[in-house]
């Protein structure tokens, strides 16, 4: 097997530069896959034993409580480095249910965020759902629900998939709509299951299109394990993204990750192929044409892969370091890593360079 290095191929935050006032606000807006972060229990409803900590006999609970540690240990670090703090909003996939992350948000390194949950048991087949963590300071949800993905077989068969979830709020004031994505995976084929993810995409589009037709310079951001590359049809085809801002208006989508991509990042490796499936995409409105910030806009993009994160020997070596392996739990974090944005607002008195 060919090795390759997703941890040298990360994104290195790049500074803000600002003048010596620093009289501006930042917050970091992520996105990060939990890699199958189930509870110990077995819920006879639904087809957790498909989780890998089912299959542990011995200190399960242990191996739980070790696992929720680390997520929080990530997610206390996203973005640290400029705002001082664990992200303002982010969204979560491939977790059981609520009452993991509540026991996620009691951790040590969370616990003092004071962090709200927006989430819905979706319907499916493996239990795993999407949810939204937000700090209560500066995130105030005012709707939210999820929407059902209803897809089928070539036999006919209804294929049970995660839900879409909507979260509008305001952040310090300004309305933003949220859509946190965990799109149907590949399996059978990137070919064969691509109808899937475009449907997936189609889903998206319509509710993005329903909130345009209300506000035309709705800020939206699209975020989620996509299961599909910035360039596959889902974004190129369906909900047509861009890469150049000026092309960007309101009502367009402006995806970050696309250059990424194309540059050789990635966030998850497999059968030595780099993807990068996990994505935020923001509507034109987010995107700051002028630079004169005077209300939250986009600033950067990043990926977050800090050496601990990746296997630093062996086969896999450069790999995501994930939390479950053939010989069980491994001690690490999830096969994917985290993405996230930077959005930032001027206030009076400074300039970015």
């Amino acid at each position: 097997m060919k090795r390759f290095n997703l941890f040298f191929l990360g994104i290195l935050c790049t500074t803000i530069s600002i003048s010596q006032t620093k009289n501006y606000k930042i917050h970091t807006v992520a996105f990060y896959n939990l890699e199958n972060l189930f509870d110990t229990i077995n819920n006879l409803e639904k087809n957790d034993e498909a989780s890998p900590i089912m299959n542990i006999k011995k200190n399960r609970s242990k191996i739980y409580h070790q696992k929720i540690e680390n997520m929080a240990r990530v997610i206390s670090e996203i973005g640290y480095d400029k705002t001082k703090r664990s992200p303002t909003i982010i969204g979560i996939s491939e977790i059981e249910n609520k009452t993991v992350l509540e026991d996620l948000i009691l951790t040590k390194k969370l616990k003092s965020k004071n962090y709200g949950i927006i989430h819905y048991d979706s319907p499916d087949l493996r239990g795993i759902d999407v949810a939204l963590l937000y700090q209560k300071k500066y995130f105030v949800p005012i709707s939210h629900r999820p929407y059902e993905l209803k897809i089928w077989s070539e036999n006919g068969y209804r294929l049970y998939t995660r839900d879409q979830l909507l979260v509008t709020g305001y952040l310090e004031g300004e309305l933003i709509h949220i859509i946190i994505n965990h799109w149907p995976s590949r399996r059978g084929g990137e070919k064969k299951s691509r109808p899937n993810r475009e449907k997936a995409a189609f889903l998206n589009k319509k509710i993005t299109d329903s909130i345009f037709s209300k506000k035309t310079n709705s800020k939206i951001i699209l975020m989620g394990d996509l299961n599909d590359d910035p360039t596959n049809s889902s974004l190129k085809n369906i909900l047509q993204t861009k890469t150049i801002v000026k092309n960007t208006v309101d009502t367009v989508f402006y995806n970050p990750y696309e250059s990424l991509f194309k540059k050789g990042h990635g966030t998850l490796g497999y059968r030595d192929n780099i993807n990068l499936f996990d994505q935020i995409i923001l509507s034109g409105n987010l995107i700051s044409k002028n630079k004169k910030f005077k209300t939250y806009g986009f600033y950067k993009a990043h990926i977050f892969n800090p050496k601990y994160l990746s296997v630093q020997k062996g086969k896999y070596k450069g790999y995501p370091f994930r939390s479950f392996g053939y010989n069980g739990f491994t001690n690490g974090f999830s096969d994917h890593y985290p993405v996230y944005v930077y959005l930032i607002k001027r206030i009076d008195g400074f300039d970015i360079e």
